[in-house]
């Protein structure tokens, strides 16, 4: 199974560490312990304009694309 990627945002509200995955960057969210409701953004400085968000999103499609067909190549993989 391809993995994502993520990265670390404080809940605004209860400051609770999320993680959360680089496809939701700019989506609105809810906090899962106290379901304070926040905009997806990595304060890291990656993913900080739509340009960004966007060509993360895309790299993110193609990584898992290529996970899938190396997996359907590759005789000796067994899914369990």
């Amino acid at each position: 199974m391809p993995s994502a990627t993520y990265f670390d945002q404080d809940c605004p509200t209860c400051g609770r560490r999320l993680r959360i995955r680089v496809e939701y960057l700019g989506r609105n969210m809810a906090c899962d312990h106290c379901h304070g409701r926040f905009v997806a953004r990595d304060s890291s400085g990656t993913g900080g304009d739509a340009a960004e968000i966007d060509l993360l999103r895309r790299a993110e499609e193609l990584l898992q694309s290529l996970d899938s067909r190396q997996l359907r190549r590759d005789p000796t993989h067994s899914q369990s």
